[in-house]
């Protein structure tokens, strides 16, 4: 489907408990002369298969790279059999080369730099900027010209991601709102256009501040374990699933209080047994 002049996604329902709407990858450029795809998706075969059906359907482009947002298996796991298919070098965070070398062999793989910008066709560039807090190499994409942040799993489309590194994944939604644009296209979750593209970002700034908020005010009233806490601010009906997730989300937190100084993390106290 196409989202935007430059922009086609392939969507797939993976049926992901931890990203609800689905999975995409992106084909970015003009299909008659030059494209890159965005995200390999993972191991299985078939999506990969749906991967390369769509890419035919666009009329078989020259594909000049494909470009990884991180190295969650989602998005690589099917990065060894499109690159036998598609024979274009394979861009990334600089924190992931290696990995993906070990994966496809030397001369491969090339790190992106950061505010990068990646042209590729119908005059369609994209700017790599560095988004770290999802996952240490995480990277997103901007394409000035059709307005569209190409955001990975630092914001999906249909709920609220993971962080393993809640200041870096702050400082890297502020930069993503300096971006101007008009639509946001997530690793997993529906394409949001207009009017709900531009205002998703700040709406996950607002989401962490206050969820932030929601735990110093459950640390108020004495509530002092993950555990607790993830059960005091998250709803009860939250399904089974979700709930390691909730708890991970709860101590990301937690270790991004301690570091600014407003909460005090007491070791656990061990005994023998009775």
């Amino acid at each position: 489907m196409q989202v935007a002049p430059h922009v086609y996604v392939m969507h797939i329902d993976d049926g992901g408990v931890m990203h609800p709407g689905g999975s995409n990858n992106y084909f970015v450029g003009d299909p008659h002369t030059d494209m890159v795809l965005i995200d390999a998706g993972d191991q299985h075969r078939a999506w990969t298969r749906s991967i390369l059906e769509y890419y035919a359907r666009l009329g078989r482009p020259h594909i000049s790279a494909i470009l990884i947002t991180h190295g969650h298996q989602d998005h690589i796991g099917g990065l060894d059999r499109l690159y036998d298919a598609l024979q274009a070098p394979v861009r990334c965070h600089p924190k992931l080369v290696k990995r993906l070398e070990a994966m496809l062999g030397p001369g491969v793989v090339q790190p992106l730099a950061s505010r990068e910008v990646i042209r590729t066709g119908g005059g369609a560039t994209l700017r790599a900027l560095f988004t770290p807090g999802h996952e240490v190499d995480h990277v997103s994409f901007y394409l000035k010209e059709d307005r569209v942040l190409f955001t990975g799993d630092c914001i999906l489309g249909a709920s609220s991601s993971t962080v393993r590194d809640l200041a870096s994944y702050m400082r890297s939604l502020h930069l993503l709102r300096r971006f101007p644009h008009d639509t946001v296209c997530p690793g997993h979750g529906p394409v949001v256009p207009p009017p709900r593209g531009p205002k998703l970002v700040q709406w996950y700034i607002k989401h962490r501040e206050e969820r932030e908020q929601q735990i110093l005010a459950a640390l108020a009233r004495g509530v002092g374990d993950v555990r607790a806490l993830a059960r005091a601010i998250y709803p009860r009906n939250l399904p089974r699933g979700l709930r390691q997730a909730a708890e991970s989300n709860v101590a990301t937190h937690l270790e991004k209080l301690v570091r600014e100084g407003k909460v005090v993390a007491t070791p656990a106290r061990y005994a023998l047994a009775s």
